[in-house]
C-alpha cells in the first residue's frame, strides 16, 4: 500500500478520476492520503471533502518557495507519505521538495514533452493549434529542479482532427491523462508492494 498526496491548485478533473478508480476497486493499493492546494477555492478540495479525503489549503503568501514547501513536507511526513501527484499545481518545487522525495514527485503535462514545456493547458493547446500541430497529447513525468525537464513516465498521444477547438482538445487530452496517471499509479504500487515482500 502506497500513501498518496495529490497537489493541486484548479478543477482537480483528473483527480476526481483517481477517487473513482479508488472507490471501484481498481487501485486498492493506493491510499490517498490528502490534497493539498495553495488556492483556498480551487475546486479540487471541494472534490477531496466530497470523497470523504482530507483537503488542505496551505496559503503561499508572504512565505518563500522554500519556506512554503517545508511546510508541505512536513506535512508529508508527518502523514508518511510515499508518493506525491501534482495536478494542475500552479507553483514551482522548491529543491527542499524535490531532494525529500527524489523520483517520487510525478507530474502531469498537458503536451508531448520536450513539446511545449511550461504553462497549463488552456495556454499549451492554443499554442499546439496555433502552430498547426497534426498531433498532441500528455506527460506524465518525475520532478527535478527543472520546469518540466525531468525523466519521463509515460506519455500518451491523441490525433488533432479538423476544426479542433482548445476545449475540444483539453478533453481528449485530460482522458489520456487519467488512463496513464491510473495505468501508473497501479503499477507504482504493485512494484512497491512487491519489493516489500521481498
Amino acid at each position: 500500500m502506497i500513501n498518496l498526496a495529490v497537489f493541486a491548485s484548479t478543477k482537480g478533473t483528473d483527480l476526481q478520476a483517481i477517487i473513482d478508480e479508488i472507490k471501484a476497486g481498481g487501485l486498492s493499493n493506493v491510499n490517498l492520503k490528502f490534497v493539498l492546494s495553495n488556492k483556498k477555492d480551487a475546486y479540487a478540495l471541494e472534490r477531496a471533502r466530497s470523497a470523504g479525503i482530507q483537503a488542505l489549503f496551505l496559503d503561499p503568501m508572504g512565505k518563500t518557495r522554500e519556506e512554503y514547501d517545508g511546510e508541505c513536507l512536513k506535512i508529508c511526513r508527518e502523514q508518511n507519505i510515499d508518493l506525491i501527484l501534482l495536478i494542475g499545481y500552479m507553483k514551482i518545487i522548491s529543491p527542499v521538495l524535490v531532494a525529500a522525495y527524489p523520483n517520487k514527485i510525478m507530474n502531469i503535462h498537458p503536451s508531448l514533452l520536450p513539446k511545449y514545456p511550461a504553462g497549463m493547458d488552456y495556454d499549451v493547446h492554443r499554442k499546439v493549434l496555433e502552430n498547426k500541430e497534426t498531433e498532441t497529447g500528455c506527460t506524465l513525468h518525475f520532478v527535478e529542479e527543472g520546469v518540466d525537464t525531468g525523466e519521463i513516465i509515460m506519455q500518451a498521444k491523441v490525433k488533432i482532427d479538423q476544426g479542433e477547438t482548445v476545449e475540444s482538445l483539453k478533453s481528449k487530452v485530460q482522458a489520456k491523462e487519467q488512463e496513464i496517471i491510473i495505468k501508473t499509479l497501479r503499477e507504482y504500487a504493485n512494484k512497491n508492494r512487491a519489493s516489500a515482500s521481498d
